[in-house]
């Protein structure tokens, strides 16, 4: 392979829609996994708190905490 194509596959990876298609990638598999999980009489995985990193002069912006439950994608107050 060429330079040229490693050089244009590098910039590719670097790219937001790359990280987009990846983490909705991610998503599937672990839905699917999920769902099989469940079938065989797995018990779900519990509700876990995202941290999320921000900027602080953002901070003054934010009104209270909350929660994601990823187990099924619904946002809690």
């Amino acid at each position: 392979m060429s330079n040229d194509f490693e050089e244009a596959f590098s910039n590719f990876l670097e790219r937001r829609e790359f990280d987009q298609a990846s983490n909705a990638l991610f998503s599937m598999v672990r839905i699917s996994f999920m769902a099989g999980w469940l079938a065989a009489g797995g018990n779900p995985p519990m509700p876990q708190k995202v941290f999320e990193l921000i900027r602080p002069d953002l901070k003054k912006d934010l009104e209270g905490e909350s929660t994601i439950d990823l187990t099924n994608n619904h946002h809690l107050p």
